[in-house]
């Protein structure tokens, strides 16, 4: 056979591939590879179920700065790190005081590494975390507490500064809070951890993301500690001075 002949007879089974399989990109698109991104670089693009119900892609967001906060979860064996839930009231406390979100044109969002049940759990948790915290800073009898409570007593109010509480049944959910069950994200981005800050149980090291309106990472942290955030006053500052810049 000639090669005009084959190379007419390889067209035709081209276009007949084709019209059983009409062209989508879904076909010839690979998953995107998750893995650290430097600051400066592009995010890659996410799609993960919300606990609220609604699926979240990244993408849909450009336009918006994007915060993505990531909770410890666990500090130990069914046990929450009540630092998430003080972090995540005071959050809750700035959207609804200060509007952040439309004041910095902003998108926050929680990841959590964890199946829809556990992620219930976590958000059920809150008015008692937050009651927790309120013993530590003002027990009944302060001048008897024994020198650890008393050691406790400090660190939760110099860690603790401000008050909050919430309802049983009624935590508020302002933020798409969501779930990496498969902890493709989390172990992808390399902040996933099955032993840190001091204990084995499955979490993320605390860690805060900034990408900007065109999807880029501008700030990045992974905490050394389960004490070792930003300030949320020092990453709206930091949203602020990317919307002057732009």
């Amino acid at each position: 056979m000639s090669k005009s002949l084959i190379s007419k007879a390889l067209l035709l089974s081209a276009i007949f591939v084709l019209s059983i399989f009409p062209f989508t990109p879904a076909l010839i698109c690979q998953e995107q590879e998750i893995k650290p991104v430097p600051v400066g670089q592009p995010m890659p693009d996410i799609a993960l179920p919300s606990f609220q119900g609604e699926t979240v892609t990244l993408s849909k967001l450009k336009g918006k700065n994007v915060l993505i906060i990531f909770p410890r979860g666990y500090a130990g064996e069914g046990r929450w790190c009540t630092i998430d839930n003080y972090k995540y009231a005071e959050l809750v406390d700035l959207e609804k005081t200060e509007q952040v979100s439309k004041k910095y044109d902003l998108e926050i969002i929680f990841v959590f590494p964890y199946g829809k049940e556990v992620v219930q759990q976590w958000v059920d948790s809150n008015p008692d975390q937050l009651a927790k915290i309120k013993d530590w800073k003002y027990p009944v009898e302060p001048d008897k507490l024994a020198e650890k409570d008393k050691q406790m007593m400090i660190r939760a109010k110099a860690g603790f500064p401000n008050d909050f509480s919430m309802k049983k049944g009624e935590v508020p959910t302002p933020f798409p809070i969501l779930i990496d069950a498969d902890r493709k994200l989390s172990k992808g981005l390399g902040i996933f951890a099955t032993e840190w800050g001091g204990s084995k149980v499955d979490q993320n090291m605390a860690s805060e993301m900034i990408v900007d309106k065109d999807g880029i990472v501008q700030f990045k942290y992974i905490g050394q500690n389960t004490w070792d955030r930003p300030a949320y006053a020092y990453l709206l500052k930091f949203i602020n001075w990317m919307n002057t810049c732009k």
